[in-house]
């Protein structure tokens, strides 16, 4: 075989190559990296676009973290917020506290104050103590905390008893708060362990194994005994990456170390309130409002810039924690708001009360009115010779008088439910029947000779029969809870005066509903944003160019002031005060637009130790951010295919619903706790009843109420039946017979006509129908939050 067959062998390696030729395909290492410096530097095109955009990136990153490291490390920024909260009651915080102070003032002896700076460790603390049994007091000091130092005890009598030493219920319940709030940097401090070390070890491995999985991955747990290990534990937290919620970082706030009070005008029954703390987060301006926790918005009057009691690096000769330095207040500037600046603290919109009246006709209108007036003056009547126009005016016509009767006729005949049909897709018919059209149209005198039978007993039962024979077929439908929306129409009462306001769709998916259709008059007092999304990006890029430019009337995060805020009521005043011996005053900075009233929704989820209902409408605390309101949530569910939800009347636990309410515009993300009053041996406390978030903000989304009107087939002949029990009256069959009836066995019918004097009516539907089914209609009605009768938990109703 020759040709292109013939195999071709690998030729040998030569023995006679000389040593410059066998490495003639090298390259050296220096000329190795000059070549790829060249090629890097003459990259073109999208790829060399892409290498520069990653190196700005990372430089970017770089910077950020190098500037964040700064601005929480640095001399200028504000006291690190350690809160102390003990897992259990039998742990003490103050012996705890007390260490940790200690260390940090190792030179100084006499009263400790719960800020500290220390030159040792090149950092400035503030120690918070959570009491435990207080919830709210442990909320708003986990809101404002850098560290939560959870503190456990290991002694235990007994591996059993273990769990209940570690963590309580109590703490269990606050450490779900904390991560419903957004849990900032964490850690876990052992105490009590044993002195011997084999045992020491045994017992912090035991805690660990047992407490991690409740916390996160990166939470580090620390013996907490000796000063040694707070020593170790305090230079690990010096360098440490403090992590903060993003929304907390949104808004400038300030933790209030002090709450005065300024009575300017007694008879007013206002005064001023002077918080004075450190400036956290970010800029705050005197022109922007402010939010104080419990008391509600407010404008400041000014905010005087102090000198710092607590300056990490003091001048020479000058003693840290000076007793006259901590009595006196040092005013350095103050910043006055500026009137054309400064954003209005309006909460309600005023609304028109001629907003709603007619407007004058339209051309078109005009028009047509014309056109109707000309077609009746040529309409011609059969007249008498002689007669006058007058006299004509008063003749009646023989077409005349019919065309009366049957409009009589026809309003008879439309004097009832309208159902919607805008989207159905075979309008003018019925879908349901199409299978099935031969047998939808019933013999009359089988029907009728049906109906004498059955209305042959009904016609004689008295009223307290009747209901009792309604009660006794409740009762046995009483264990289906797979329809809860049933009602039962009452006796004395016509139902279509009773359900005036439903009305029925023949889709809940598909069918139209008008959002701006018979607003309630609350409606008229809130405010709708255009395009929320924009709106909102609008406001924090503004929010964002006010923190980063040193504009005047702007205070940077990190100097300690001192907020006064004007026309303050003096009871809210006085409860402020009170307030502040037992937790942290917090005020807030409010973005623009975020004291106006509106619609807001959010996602919540009803806590597992919460166990009693909670029903809609009733009145809940909500915290949701730095921000507490009062309101009262309309429940519903959240249909992600459709722009209508249906209303839910209870709170039901394991899994998520969202809560309509009136409520001061905020915007996402932020966090919500919801607290619910609880009366107790004649005191009323706190308890903690859902946690969520919030969604959005949106007046126009419908929530219907549904309702099953039912009914019991008493004969039943194929797809015929006659159904009593739904209504008590002809009148109302009449009223409902446009809308479809259904039944828990799956099959569709519609109402034919009403059979005798006691409401009840024929059907007819697309299958076999048993005795022993039941006889559904639905209804719908839009429902509204409730408007809360005071916005505030510390004002008065």
């Amino acid at each position: 075989m020759g040709g292109a067959r013939v195999q071709v062998n690998k030729p040998h390696k030569t023995r006679f190559a000389s040593k410059s030729t066998r490495n003639v395909h090298k390259v050296s290492l220096k000329d190795k990296h000059e070549n790829a410096k060249v090629e890097r530097s003459v990259g073109k095109g999208a790829r060399a676009a892409r290498i520069q955009r990653c190196k700005m990136i990372r430089d970017q990153k770089r910077a950020a973290v190098l500037n964040e490291k700064r601005a929480m490390s640095g001399s200028t920024s504000p006291p690190r917020v350690i809160v102390l909260f003990g897992l259990s009651a039998d742990v003490d915080l103050n012996l705890l506290e007390k260490d940790l102070l200690a260390l940090l003032l190792a030179e100084k002896s006499g009263d400790l104050c719960s800020t500290v700076a220390s030159s040792e460790y090149k950092l400035r603390i503030t120690v918070l103590k959570a009491p435990h049994g207080d919830l709210l007091s442990c909320m708003e000091m986990a809101k404002v905390a850098d560290l939560i130092a959870f503190v456990a005890s290991a002694t235990s009598s007994s591996e059993e008893d273990a769990s209940e030493d570690y963590i309580d219920p109590f703490g269990t319940q606050c450490l779900s708060v904390f991560k419903a709030i957004g849990l900032p940097t964490s850690v876990v401090l052992i105490r009590d362990l044993p002195e011997d070390p084999k045992g020491r070890h045994t017992a912090k491995k035991a805690c660990t194994s047992y407490l991690a999985p409740d916390f996160p991955e990166d939470c580090k747990f620390y013996a907490a005994d000796s000063k040694d290990e707070l020593h170790k534990f305090m230079w690990l937290f010096k360098e440490q990456r403090i992590t903060a919620p993003h929304w907390r970082n949104q808004r400038a706030y300030v933790a209030a170390e002090k709450v005065d009070l300024v009575d300017d005008d007694p008879s007013s029954g206002k005064c001023t309130v002077l918080l004075t703390g450190y400036l956290r987060a970010r800029s705050l301006s005197v022109n922007q409002l402010v939010h104080v926790s419990g008391a509600g918005d407010f404008e400041f009057s000014k905010i005087e810039l102090l000198k710092d009691p607590f300056p990490l690096n003091p001048r020479k000769g000058q003693d840290l924690m000076d007793a006259d330095n901590m009595c006196t207040r040092q005013v350095i500037h103050s910043l006055v708001p500026d009137c054309s600046k400064q954003e209005p603290l309006l909460i309600e919109n005023i609304p028109d009360p001629l907003a709603g009246e007619q407007t004058w006709p339209t051309e078109a209108e005009m028009a047509e009115a014309e056109e109707n007036q000309k077609r009746k003056k040529m309409k011609k009547k059969k007249l008498p010779r002689g007669t006058s126009e007058y006299q004509a005016a008063w003749i009646i016509d023989d077409s005349d008088e019919d065309d009366a009767e049957d409009g009589d006729d026809a309003k008879g005949e439309n004097d009832s439910m309208v159902l919607d049909e805008e989207n159905d897709p075979h309008p003018g018919q019925d879908s349901y029947f199409d299978e099935d059209q031969d047998s939808l149209n019933l013999r009359d005198s089988d029907t009728e000779t049906v109906a004498d039978s059955v209305m042959a007993d009904g016609e004689s039962m008295t009223r307290e029969q009747i209901e009792d024979e309604i009660r006794k077929i409740k009762a046995s439908h009483a264990e289906d809870e797979e329809f809860p929306d049933e009602v039962d129409t009452p006796l004395d009462i016509a139902a279509r005066k009773c359900f005036a306001k439903y009305r029925g769709l023949k889709s809940f998916r598909t069918s139209s509903w008008d959002p701006k259709e018979s607003l309630p008059p609350e409606y008229a007092k809130i405010f709708e944003f255009d395009n929320f999304a924009r709106t909102q990006k609008h406001v924090l890029a503004k929010a964002l160019e006010l923190d980063q430019s040193s504009t005047d009337g702007c205070l940077p995060p990190g100097s300690y002031v001192t907020l006064h805020i004007k026309e303050v009521p003096v009871n809210i005043a006085s409860k402020l005060s009170s307030r502040a011996k037992a937790m942290p005053v917090i005020a807030c900075g409010l973005l623009q637009h975020e004291s106006k009233m509106s619609v807001l929704h959010f996602s919540i989820k009803k806590h597992d130790t919460y166990e009693d209902p909670i029903r809609s409408k009733e009145e809940l605390i909500f915290h949701v951010g730095f921000r507490e309101f009062v309101a009262r949530p309309l429940f519903s569910s959240d249909n992600l295919n459709s722009d209508k939800h249906k209303m839910e009347r209870f709170l039901h636990a394991g899994r998520f619903s969202v809560a309509s309410i009136f409520a001061p515009i905020s915007f996402p993300p932020l966090p919500l706790i919801a607290l619910k009053s609880k009366e107790e041996e004649g005191a009323s406390s706190l308890v903690l009843a859902a946690v969520g978030s919030l969604k959005s903000i949106d007046p126009g989304r419908i929530i219907l109420k549904k309702i099953i009107l039912t009914g019991y087939p008493q004969r039943v002949s194929k797809l015929k039946a006659v159904v009593r029990y739904m209504f008590h009256n002809p009148e109302d069959v009449r009223w409902f017979k446009p809308l479809e009836v259904w039944t828990k066995g799956g099959r569709r019918g519609r109402v034919k006509e009403p059979v005798g004097t006691h409401g009840a009516m024929k059907c007819v539907f697309n299958g076999i129908l048993q005795q022993s089914d039941t006889v559904c209609m639905t209804l719908y009605k839009r429902s509204y939050p409730k408007w809360p009768e005071r916005k505030f938990p510390l004002s008065e109703c």
